[in-house]
């Protein structure tokens, strides 16, 4: 195998692969990339058994000659050391060249390295993914999807289940949910030739961060595919393998009330840094508590109290306040990440009472409903 490459591209190609690489794996070739050469151009795959990135930089793009390929072939190298090698070498232009026995030689300007390689053929191999369940969402509006739910998946192993991203599709309408039993996110999208029914995939939250950082911010098509245990993001360079969650997903939607007995419709961002401001205080006590309560004449307050410290008070106007008096208390960062993904607008929050939980929502759709369950204080 012989080629020689843009360094730039080359860089960028192994940014992505480089987010599924784990130093822990138990598999020793997948802390390993491995690169496949062909005349079409040259494929880099990364690994950790549960995420697998693969990019593909082609000869030329848009008339821009990319790589010269002399010779074809495939190579395990060390992804840590060979991406550090790659990003510090004197100039823009690379030629790798495999001789016999795995030795890999790296050349650029008057530098040049010797890496041992190892068998591609022993790396795994892709899973292979079905035509059938398949449907398409634009990258910039995939990435708000994640944005909008995976912050609340269970950080906790005790259920596996729930430190994922809950999809499925149910009339045309693509629903996603996380929980970790203390809060709930949920974000339905319509979409357009969508397979028949899917009941239920659970997504990794981990898988769905890494491939977050990889997608571009455009209305270019994402493709996904799903298989029993894995999913498919597709792009036109990048193929972003995750398995899936294995169990059963509990039903969450029956956690949604029906009635609620005080609803409240404030603007979304100067609740938020209301709480902000409160939970200078409750950070310092451990349990990070706000608490809120409506008050006559239109305003909240919202309110914090630490023993050793001090306390916080601070009155908002709000657009609209039905219902029942009410106070309630709430951990500051719960409330703080759905409001962020609220994303600033005008909220209506409607309460059920002081102990069950509330839901908020942006007054202009439906589409993002965020669930907290209160705190209970004496």
């Amino acid at each position: 195998m012989k080629f020689d490459i843009m360094r730039d591209r080359l860089l960028a190609g192994l940014n992505d692969v480089m987010k599924a690489v784990s130093s822990k794996t138990t598999i020793p070739i997948l802390t390993g990339i491995k690169i496949d050469v062909t005349h079409e151009g040259l494929r880099l795959t990364g690994s950790d058994a549960d995420i697998t990135i693969q990019t593909f930089i082609p000869v030329e793009e848009d008339g821009e000659q990319l790589m010269n390929v002399s010779a074809t072939g495939s190579i395990v190298l060390q992804a840590r050391m060979f991406n550090e090698i790659v990003r510090k070498l004197p100039t823009n232009e690379v030629e790798i060249e495999v001789s016999t026995g795995f030795a890999t030689n790296i050349r650029s300007g008057k530098s040049e390295f010797h890496l041992i390689g190892l068998d591609a053929s022993e790396y795994p191999l892709l899973p292979e993914v079905a035509e059938d369940r398949q449907f398409s969402i634009p990258a910039d509006l995939l990435k708000s999807v994640i944005r909008e739910t995976v912050f609340a998946v269970a950080t906790s192993e005790s259920r596996p289940v729930l430190t994922g991203v809950n999809w499925r599709i149910l009339d045309n309408e693509l629903i996603c949910v996380a929980t970790d039993s203390h809060r709930l996110a949920r974000r339905k999208i319509q979409l357009e030739q969508l397979p028949a029914e899917i009941n239920s995939v659970v997504i990794p939250g981990k898988s769905l961060n890494e491939l977050n950082k990889i997608l571009e911010d455009t209305t270019d098509l994402v493709q996904i595919a799903l298989t029993n245990y894995h999913v498919l993001f597709k792009t036109d360079d990048v193929l972003f393998f995750s398995r899936l969650l294995e169990g059963n997903y509990p039903d969450t939607s029956r956690l949604i009330p029906e009635e609620y007995k005080t609803n409240v419709t404030i603007n979304g961002k100067a609740l938020l840094q209301a709480i902000d401001r409160a939970s200078l205080l409750a950070r310092e006590d451990r349990n990070n508590v706000v608490r809120f309560e409506t008050l006559e004449n239109s305003t909240v307050e919202i309110s914090s109290n630490s023993p050793e410290i001090g306390k916080v008070e601070e009155q908002i106007s709000v657009g609209n306040l039905e219902g029942e008096s009410l106070k309630i208390s709430f951990s500051a960062k719960y409330m703080m990440e759905a409001l962020r993904a609220i994303d600033g607008q005008d909220v209506i929050i409607q309460f059920t009472g002081t102990m069950r939980p509330f839901i908020l929502r942006s007054i202009h759709d439906d589409a993002i409903l965020q669930l907290i369950l209160p705190v209970r204080t004496y």
